[in-house]
């Protein structure tokens, strides 16, 4: 699939989540949960509840991404970045990273040229 000339360019935004209280979370990651066209969640569960607990809606927008269907799930990725998609990337709690699944995410993104936002 290729972007269509017009069409913006996608983005893959990481999300920092709360550690402790829900209520931690940012505006800035909120707004991002908001306005993503699609969210990647290392536990589908607590992001659920996340985006419950906070009003972000978001959940029919929601497909889970862990160590167990990255390959595949880079692939969607891809396709959604092509197709111009705003994509919010968020682990079980705190900034995505080294330590979890989405340095695979963020590395197919950059090596795509789209742009990754934290």
């Amino acid at each position: 699939m290729s972007r269509h000339p017009d069409r913006p360019k996608g983005v893959l935004k990481l999300v920092a989540t709360p550690i402790g209280n829900l209520s931690d979370i940012s505006e800035r990651a909120l707004d991002t949960l908001r306005e993503a066209d699609r969210i990647l969640a290392e536990d589908t569960r607590r992001t659920a509840k996340l985006l419950t607990a906070t009003g972000s809606g978001g959940h029919g927008r929601m497909t889970s991404y862990h160590d167990h269907n990255a390959a595949s799930r880079l692939r969607e990725l891809v396709a959604w970045l092509e197709q111009g998609l705003a994509v919010a990337l968020v682990s079980d709690s705190g900034m995505p990273g080294v330590s979890d699944p989405a340095y695979r995410a963020v590395r197919a993104a950059i090596d795509g040229g789209f742009p990754v936002h934290v």
